[in-house]
């Protein structure tokens, strides 16, 4: 199997501890790094080798939580009500929009979330989708723009009861089994799979309790975790409250949903008592700021609680560069005492997902590591050394210093250049999106 090493590179290792080593060489054996020193190009000859003399090499970027099926929203032109409060929007746009889609719209939304997410250095999406027109095989359609791209991904259904009652929940844990089984035949051949699988719920004031017994079950025959929002408005805990008498994790947790597997998301109304079961059950949770500035619904103030906290972007794009500069700027605006190395960690912190389920080792530039990579063309005018690291990232870098990245050891974007004509599939992409917008306009909310 032959190497390919990147010379002379300036190596950022954006996994605490925080470190920048100048002038070294990144050496890559299939899928993984397997050295990285000074001057390691002579040992491997015949080696594939990049000069990276004067760029920056990270770990690729992880999006700790997506939603996909809004890819072709950008700039939708539909009529729409009133939007006075959280379930309106939901209502009015969202829920209209997922109803939308087929399969010929989920499957160019995903080619361009994941374009759009390697342009931007984000080398994993974690997925959260909702197509209730097109259940199932939704996520296969999902996986295989990924998988085309040759971005790392994780998807799931987002098990609802909104549209269809007990039917649509049934429907959306099938199709969140039968994904996870597809991708165990996968690990089972021997084959890695570049595209994992979840068991996805929309949010709790849309599951009845039957359909945590159902996603409970799912979990424990797929070996898979539960990947749901919770919190993201005040509705959800008072819905909580008034139908169950519990908080939102409490209620989940006598389900055993649970665990050091499990991806909640938002979680801006969630107790300290709350936050504290979820730190004991090892789950994380993604915060998605972008999103909920857009939708005020408020800010994650036990945010500072959340022991595994990661970065998400809720659907606003697969640009993680983006992502944290406005996690960090709206902290500082709320009051908040974090500096940009605790939302640089919150960021890398996403890669515990992808080893909890990838069985390999993610997030540094280290041999033994998985090798996904970005390559920036950053000219920084002040040094860039261990102590100022993290700063140089939110302050300094952006997605426009993307040059190349690389997933599972191979080029998807090299020069910024992909090797499949992007502009046919974006040009096809703007024909699907308008079919939607008319197909959307067309549905009533409920």
């Amino acid at each position: 199997m032959e190497f390919t090493i990147f010379t002379n590179a300036r190596v950022v290792q954006t996994k605490p501890p925080f470190s920048v080593e100048e002038g070294r060489d990144v050496v890559i054996q299939g899928d993984m790094i397997v050295a990285v020193g000074e001057n390691l190009a002579p040992s491997y000859r015949g080696a594939k080798v990049i000069d990276a003399t004067g760029k920056t090499l990270i770990p690729g970027l992880v999006c700790g939580h997506h939603h996909y099926y809004s890819g072709l929203s950008r700039g939708m032109l539909i009529s729409a009500g009133e939007q006075n409060d959280f379930i309106q929007v939901l209502k009015e746009w969202w829920w209209r929009l997922d109803r939308g889609l087929d399969e010929e719209a989920l499957y160019y939304s995903s080619l361009i979330c994941s374009i759009d997410a390697i342009k931007a250095g984000t080398t994993s999406c974690i997925d959260h989708h909702a197509s209730p027109s097109f259940i199932g095989g939704s996520l296969e359609t999902i996986a295989r723009g990924m998988r085309e791209v040759g971005l790392r991904g994780m998807t799931c259904y987002e098990v609802t009861d909104r549209n269809g009652g007990m039917e649509e929940v049934k429907a959306g844990v099938k199709e969140n089994i039968e994904f996870a089984k597809s991708v165990d035949k996968e690990w089972q051949s021997g084959k890695k799979p570049l595209v994992e699988a979840m068991i996805g719920g929309h949010a709790p004031f849309t599951i009845p309790n039957r359909g945590l017994e159902l996603l409970k079950e799912a979990c424990d025959t797929t070996q898979r975790g539960i990947h749901l929002h919770v919190a993201e408005d005040k509705y959800d805990s008072v819905h909580s409250h008034h139908h169950y008498h519990l908080d939102i994790m409490e209620r989940l947790d006598s389900f055993g949903l649970l665990s050091d597997k499990s991806l909640l998301v938002h979680g801006l109304y969630l107790s300290e008592k709350e936050v504290e079961l979820l730190n004991a059950r090892r789950g994380f949770l993604a915060h998605n700021p972008r999103s909920n500035m857009n939708n005020h619904v408020g800010y994650c103030t036990n945010l500072r609680e959340v022991e595994r906290s990661i970065l998400g972007t809720d659907g606003c794009g697969g640009n993680m560069f983006e992502e944290l500069k406005i996690a960090f700027f709206k902290h500082k605006d709320v009051g908040g005492p974090w500096w940009p190395g605790d939302f640089v960690a919150m960021l890398s912190r996403g890669n515990e997902v992808l080893e909890t389920y990838f069985k390999d080792k993610f997030g540094r530039l280290e041999a033994g590591y998985k090798a996904d990579i970005t390559l920036l063309d950053y000219q920084s005018p002040t040094p860039w050394v261990d102590g100022n690291a993290a700063n140089h990232l939110v302050w300094g870098t952006s997605s426009n210093c993307v040059e190349s990245v690389m997933v599972e050891g191979k080029f998807v974007m090299k020069e910024r250049q992909f090797d499949f004509d992007v502009e046919e599939i974006y040009a096809k992409a703007r024909e699907v999106a308008h079919r939607v917008w008319h197909q959307v306009d067309t549905i009533k909310p409920h």
